[in-house]
């Protein structure tokens, strides 16, 4: 008698995209054409503490309609968290509960979607999997808006939202112009990134001419130096009647620090940044006297599936479609890769790089990415930025809003008597 086949735990993690569903709808619809060697799929509701706390869903409750229906829907569908598992040797029982839960559930493969720190946990649950006796295929999906991941050409999540904020600099940049000999002259848009202004690079896609919004584009990778940029701001506003701004989350000045560090930190230890373009902005004003405006992309920026690139959600549901693939033909501890062929057309194909090299390194912007004077991006950069916004993939609409699917979720009963406090 065949023995039956191992189930798999897909979890998703830290802050979710606007196509890290996508990857889910490839890991589900993959793991569905291997039912000899793929048992359930099973999602961890709120991410790996699904797995902690034995809540998990059953994926093959839901219907073929509302899976293929993820590629299009924003967000995490099966609920995502902040939530850093310690090192072995810190804590030890996490990892142990993990191994706990999947034997209970019969899981064989791990699928964990998410950036540098969950790529980290997949390698420590392969390793202390087999060290228990209880081997587990962990298999990585990357994702994270930053693009921050090494050995990998991009990072699913982050062409949709270099699209998003490169539309939205430029029409915010129309505005100003139209408005400012009257009213505001400068105006500041805050994107995320914390140590990697790959966010605000891509902000740069959106001036091909000179004077064009933006005209200033303010790095992490470039320490912050106040009178450089006040006078590049006077230099801008007097010469073309305003000045529009892109600036990452995580500028800081040489002796590194934020300029907009709250003093708190989160769940994986990061300093909570509290809002630099109002800093930015209030600067100009106090300095320079112009009238101004901001705003934070926040959540919006990561959210917004309307404007999705649709390289982006390709790339997405290729990298969970591959995650499946290279788990059944049982590499184990890697993550599959995005690997350009060539910029123009533009051409890529899927690698894998083991997780041990992909944890917690961080890839920052090149500084040959970044112009001379540190404002601006150069032409090697947009050759790089430009095919990942390329193509449009719209969600279908109903009463004239997005129509996006949710989930039934409904947990499996437990199977473990014991809970486990997190």
């Amino acid at each position: 008698m065949a023995a039956r086949p191992k189930n798999a735990f897909y979890a998703q993690s830290g802050g979710v995209t606007a196509v890290i569903n996508a990857s889910a709808c490839g890991v589900i619809e993959t793991a569905r054409k291997y039912p000899e060697q793929i048992g359930t799929v099973y999602a961890g509701l709120n991410g790996i503490l699904g797995a902690l706390q034995e809540n998990l869903i059953d994926t093959g409750k839901e219907s073929v309609e509302a899976i293929s229906a993820l590629r299009h829907t924003p967000s995490g569908a099966f609920g995502s968290a902040r939530y850093k598992l310690k090192g072995l040797e810190q804590n030890r029982a996490e990892y142990e509960r993990l191994i706990e839960v999947f034997r209970a559930w019969n899981i064989g493969y791990f699928f964990y979607n998410g950036g540098g720190d969950s790529q980290d946990t997949a390698h420590k649950v392969s390793q202390i999997g087999a060290e228990l006796g209880y081997p587990v295929i962990c298999v990585g999906v990357p994702k994270t808006i930053d693009n921050d991941l090494p050995h990998t050409d991009c990072c699913p999540g982050f062409g949709s939202v270099a699209k998003y904020v490169a539309t939205s600099i430029r029409e915010a940049g129309f505005d100003v112009a139209s408005m400012a000999a009257t009213s505001t002259k400068v105006f500041v848009l805050e994107v995320m990134g914390r140590h990697a202004g790959w966010i605000t690079a891509a902000c740069g896609l959106a001036t091909e001419k000179t004077g064009q919004a933006p005209h200033i584009l303010l790095f992490p990778e470039i320490p912050f130096d106040e009178a450089k940029f006040l006078a590049r701001v006077d230099e801008c506003v007097k010469t073309y009647g305003n000045c529009v701004i892109g600036v990452s989350e995580g500028i800081h000045t040489a002796d590194g620090k934020f300029l907009a560090d709250s003093g708190l930190r989160d769940a994986f230890g990061h300093a909570q940044l509290g809002g630099v373009a109002p800093v930015i902005a209030n600067l100009v004003k106090q300095r320079l006297g112009y009238k101004y405006h901001w705003a934070v992309a926040d959540y919006l920026q990561r959210a917004a599936r309307h404007l999705a690139s649709a390289t982006d959600v390709k790339q997405a549901y290729a990298m969970g479609k591959a995650a499946v693939e290279l788990a059944v033909k049982g590499h184990n501890a890697v993550m599959p890769t995005i690997v350009r062929v060539s910029d123009a057309p533009y051409k890529w194909k899927v690698g894998k790089v083991a997780l041990a090299e992909v944890a917690n390194v961080e890839r920052k912007m090149p500084r040959d990415f970044i112009t001379d004077d540190g404002f601006h991006i150069t032409a090697k950069c947009r050759r790089y930025l430009a095919p990942l916004i390329e193509g449009e993939d719209y969600p279908p609409y109903r009463n004239g809003l997005p129509d996006y699917v949710r989930l039934k979720l409904k947990p499996v009963k437990r199977k473990l008597n014991t809970e486990f406090k997190v």
